[in-house]
């Protein structure tokens, strides 16, 4: 790790079907996390949950492990796939409770206002109670569809 900075394991559930039993793979988790921490290095760990919509699981939790949850979820929105973004954890400061949409193009990632007018997003069944002019317009490009 000669000059890292940044580790990323994409994804945990890759590294779950190679571990014999889930309770070796926290401890060995803790232990590399502890180490890269102690390094000054940022670990960023992907972890893919079962369901794409309604019930999501996962097959470990580390949220304990975890100084930061950053959940990114689908949900439908006037015969639209769109994504949402919302913080579920920090241990270290205060952060943002919103819901909100988010997208990401050729220009970069674009962050939405809050998703005030739905209910239901991390559950993965939203119901609507607004106006479409709550919602960000579509920033996806013929060249990114191309991509």
């Amino acid at each position: 790790m000669h000059g890292a900075k940044v580790v990323v394991i994409d994804s945990l559930n890759a590294y779950l079907q190679a571990m014999p039993n889930e309770q070796f793979l926290v401890l060995q988790m803790h232990e590399m996390l502890t180490y890269l921490g102690q390094k000054g290095i940022v670990s960023l760990l992907i972890l893919g949950l079962h369901g794409i919509t309604g019930d999501i699981r996962s097959d470990v939790d580390l949220s304990y492990l975890s100084d930061t949850i950053v959940q990114l979820r689908y949900f439908e929105a006037h015969g639209e796939v769109r994504q949402a973004i919302s913080v579920i954890k920090t241990r270290t400061a205060r952060h943002e409770r919103t819901i909100r949409e988010f997208q990401i193009g050729s220009s970069g990632l674009h962050v939405g206002e809050p998703l005030r007018q739905f209910q239901g997003v991390l559950a993965g069944v939203p119901t609507f109670s607004g106006e479409g002019t709550t919602l960000m317009t579509s920033r996806i490009r013929t060249e990114d569809l191309q991509r």
